[in-house]
């Protein structure tokens, strides 16, 4: 019997998600976990053939979750779903040990698929994330500047950029101010911002936010 986790904050998504994957594979045990301590406590009490996990859980980034679950058994198979546009994230993910990445408009039989290939032990890599692939392996030195932050710099990048506080930030990621403003720091030195404005305008122009 293949075990699934499916790992989401909203009830209805992790419906929907539990019926195409129990039409997929009928004699599957899914379970559900609602945020990232509690795919972390999952994991540790059972063996489970395959995680689809939502990017931004309530507690910690999916990257850090995909590194936690890494730690604690590192074969098992994790499918990356997310809002966010495969630009943004899935070659971060795929890099932090994940299987593939997932829209989460996807079609729910390229979804099936998606669990059935990264089940086999291979990466379920789209299209669009394997021409971006080839983008970034030929034409390595035009990376985009944001390219060069940390996953969490980056996280953090972006909360900033869309107009929420070191307070905000601290408690989303479960981390203290002080963490959060050393990270700020850093990306104005990376990035070579003076201000907050810089950074909003730039994660315009690259559309990793938008208005």
């Amino acid at each position: 019997m293949i075990e699934i986790l499916i790992a989401d904050d909203h009830s209805v998504v992790r419906r929907g998600l539990h019926q195409i994957l129990k039409e997929g594979f009928p004699e599957a045990n899914i379970e559900e976990a609602v945020d990232a301590d509690s795919i972390i406590k999952k994991i540790q009490q059972k063996k489970y053939d395959v995680v689809l996990s939502d990017l931004s859980m309530p507690g910690k980034s999916g990257l850090d979750v995909i590194t936690q679950i890494k730690e604690i058994n590192s074969g098992i198979p994790i499918l990356i779903l997310s809002i966010h546009p495969e630009s943004q994230y899935a070659i971060r993910v795929l890099k932090a040990g994940a299987s593939g990445y997932i829209s989460k408009d996807l079609a729910p039989e390229e979804l099936v698929n998606a669990v059935k290939i990264v089940l086999k032990g291979k990466k379920y890599i789209s299209p669009e994330t394997e021409k971006n692939l080839r983008i970034r392996n030929s034409m390595e030195i035009l990376k985009p500047a944001h390219d060069y932050l940390s996953d969490r710099e980056f996280e953090v990048m972006k909360m900033l950029a869309a107009g929420s506080s070191i307070s905000e930030i601290a408690h989303n990621m479960s981390l203290s101010n002080t963490t959060v403003s050393t990270y700020r720091s850093r990306i104005l030195a990376k990035m070579n911002f003076k201000t907050n404005a810089e950074m909003v305008l730039y994660s315009l122009e690259n559309k990793l936010i938008f208005k």
